[in-house]
């Protein structure tokens, strides 16, 4: 029997195979909201409302009940 992992995002929640990078993770998202997944590297992330680069996001793994938000970056001044 494989575990899983809930994760909560901005539009409910969702169970992963475990163990589960947070690259994974926005790929799920990304695919269960019907969007291209190269669209990955056009959003900013964050896991528990602590900002992730998109070069740390294959080695943060994510826990049980985390929360996951996937948006996109503001630029400006």
């Amino acid at each position: 029997m494989s575990e899983t992992l809930t994760i909560h995002t901005d539009r409910g929640s969702m169970c992963l195979p475990a163990p589960c990078s947070l690259e994974a993770a926005v790929a799920h998202l990304l695919e269960a909201s019907g969007a291209d997944p190269a669209h990955a590297v056009k959003v900013a992330t964050a896991v528990n409302g602590q900002f992730v680069a998109r070069h740390q996001r294959g080695t943060h793994w994510l826990a049980d009940g985390d929360t996951v938000l996937c948006f996109s970056p503001i630029t400006g001044g």
